[in-house]
């Protein structure tokens, strides 16, 4: 060997005991490699930040923040109760939930479908008498496998399909993937909800609640051609059950019904009082399309001059924002806050307080100890104690918090469906997925031009765009880019793959092929699926080259290698996510795992060689 083939084979033992050793982030590990190669000469320095550009980085971050959109707007909500059964057995409700967490990681990041679907997960879990876990590990599972159908399913496709440019046969398309990845998908998902959840053990779960609030109170009105319009009290409430949330009044022509009869039927323009806990609440809405009351234009006078004048007190320091119109630029975010004692809004209302023509601040529902208010929302007078969930622009509300002392609960994940934004999210999403597949531009372009337009059309603010990005996961892969282009360009993936062919697979390419999915799929449990396709695919390509077959079986026993991480918590994303809910121990996922990585090489290898024949 020579020098820097020792200097490589040395850095990337390195990288690899330390992605197994744990105790680093795996962004820092990747830039460690990075910078090693660059002091020994193997990358050079002018070069060394060049994979920050490469197409693959750009197309992950790109499809998170489009995930991000579909999660804003509520579009996977809609689709999931559209497809999940409401009355079902185990098998079919497993199956319903996996197919669709599989269906959604080919088409958004699968660590987003997995986020997205683990509360109706543990929902799940309550209503067939399971452990959390027993449903928690099987999504997992399936929205990993999911991810192998198509380009953008995982950032590992995407790194394969680049290595396959750059030696001249050009990206991989949208679905080249999916006639192998779909069958063992489907496959997997099938073993998996038959009888793969009896494999789980069934733990407690050990995760716990940031912080509790409560059921708050708010009102949504009942347009007209929604789906509660005609139904009794009784079936609306029959609809919304597993929400959790409950109709505790009735406000018909402005005159507000208390404990209304279940037999009385909704009409349109009614507004409904509902007690739900955060949650539920955008279940609860979208199920109807309904809309909170406190978002719809405000009555006639509502905000007017007639308003109590000594609500200055708390909003002069606003300077009417609210009068001027909100800044359409502006993002618009959901908070839940606490009441203290000293707070300048106790024994106002909003209506007293002209909190939207003030702020431009929508109180959309409050929490108070004790039972539900009797009065509308806009005229409760707040309480010291009460927990107010408003919605309004992030600056005008962090000025609303230091002027009135009322006090920020710790952020969680809330989010008000919207019909309109949620259609548009997805027509943004499958436009760019169009765009790739009729090949009118390349998969960086195409989805970079649906960020911008969600960020036009305010499907993700403007803002969150950068915190929708997972940046460990962008370094990490723009810094392995330039060390796996090192591994080539010094020789060292070709005389590492001459020596599997020729002391493992013995000439042998059906042998070599297999001998390189298990070995991608071992190395994805032990580190990141991403950081495995980076090492791997430089050696597929030798290994082909050496035995002078077609690379494109290799690179896609790679791809589907990679996105086979079912042994360790570590391996994915979707594995440590489920560690805390589902109340698992580091040696409970092989028990489900190992099988299951069986079938994926008992069930690839064969299509390999027919889909994409040596």
């Amino acid at each position: 060997m020579t020098t820097p083939q020792v200097l490589i084979f040395g850095i990337l033992a390195g990288t690899l005991a330390l992605f197994l050793w744990g105790r680093l982030r795996h962004d820092v590990v990747a830039l460690s490699a990075l910078m090693a190669c660059v002091i020994a000469g193997l990358v050079p320095a002018g070069a060394a930040f060049a994979g920050f550009g490469h197409p693959a980085v750009i197309t992950v971050a790109c499809v998170l923040v489009l995930s991000q959109g579909l999660q804003n707007t509520g579009a996977v909500d809609w689709l999931a109760r559209g497809i999940l059964p409401r009355e079902a057995g185990r098998l079919t409700s497993m199956l319903a939930l996996l197919g669709l967490g599989a269906a959604l990681s080919g088409v958004m990041n699968n660590v987003g479908a997995m986020a997205l679907l683990m509360p109706v997960a543990v929902q799940l879990a309550g209503r067939m008498d399971l452990a959390p876990g027993q449903v928690l590990m099987p999504l997992a599972f399936g929205t990993i496998l999911g991810g192998m159908t198509t380009l953008i399913g995982t950032p590992p496709n995407l790194i394969v399909s680049g290595f396959r440019a750059e030696t001249g046969a050009g990206h991989f398309g949208m679905f080249d993937f999916a006639p192998v990845g779909v069958a063992v998908a489907v496959t997997g998902v099938i073993l998996v909800a038959a009888v793969g959840w009896r494999l789980v053990p069934a733990r407690k779960s050990s995760a716990r609640e940031g912080f509790e609030t409560g059921s708050y109170m708010t009102e949504a009105r009942v347009p007209e051609g929604s789906k509660a319009v005609g139904l009794t009290l009784h079936a609306f409430e029959s609809e919304i059950e597993e929400s959790g949330a409950q109709v505790v009044g009735l406000v018909r022509n402005e005159v507000r019904m208390i404990a209304p009869h279940g037999r009385r039927r909704i009409r349109a323009d009614d507004i409904l009082v509902l007690d739900a806990d955060v949650e539920a609440l955008a279940e609860a809405l979208s199920v109807f399309d309904i809309k909170l009351e406190a978002q719809a234009e405000p009555p006639a006078g509502e905000d007017g001059n007639g308003a109590d004048d000594a609500a200055g007190k708390a909003g002069d320091a606003s300077k009417d924002k609210g009068e001027e119109g909100t800044d359409p630029d502006e993002d618009v975010v959901l908070r839940e806050l606490a009441v203290l004692p000293g707070s300048t809004i106790v024994g106002r209302s909003a209506h007293e307080m002209r909190l939207r023509t003030r702020y431009g601040i929508n109180l959309l529902a409050v929490s108070r100890e004790g039972g539900t208010p009797r009065t509308r929302l806009r005229r409760l007078k707040l309480k010291s104690g009460d927990l107010l969930l408003v919605q309004g622009p992030a600056e005008v509300m962090a000025e609303f918090i230091k002027d009135t002392g009322c006090v920020p609960l710790g952020e969680r994940a809330l989010r008000i469906p919207d019909k309109r934004m949620a259609l548009i999210a997805g027509a943004i999403m499958l436009g760019a997925i169009g765009i790739v597949t009729l090949g009118l531009l390349p998969a960086a372009a195409a989805f970079a031009l649906g960020v911008l337009a969600s960020m036009l059309l305010r499907t993700v603010p403007p803002r969150q765009v950068y915190t929708a990005i997972d940046w460990p996961v962008i370094v990490l892969l723009a810094a392995l880019i330039p060390v796996a282009g090192a591994m080539q360009t010094t020789g060292a993936a070709d005389l590492l793959a001459r020596f599997l062919v020729e002391s493992i697979a013995r000439g042998n390419a059906v042998a070599a092929l297999a001998m390189v999915l298990v070995t991608t799929m071992f190395l994805s449990d032990m580190m990141n699926n991403a950081a495995t396709a980076a090492v791997l695919c430089p050696i597929a390509l030798g290994i082909a080259a050496t035995l002078g077959v077609n690379p494109d079986s290799f690179l896609m026993a790679v791809a589907i290698g990679a996105s086979c991480a079912f042994l360790t918590p570590i391996g994915h994303q979707n594995n440590t996510l489920i560690l805390g809910p589902g109340g698992f121990r580091f040696g409970d996922y092989w028990r489900l795992g190992l099988p299951l990585e069986v079938l994926v090489v008992v069930v690839s290898v064969p299509l390999l060689l027919v889909v994409w024949p040596l």
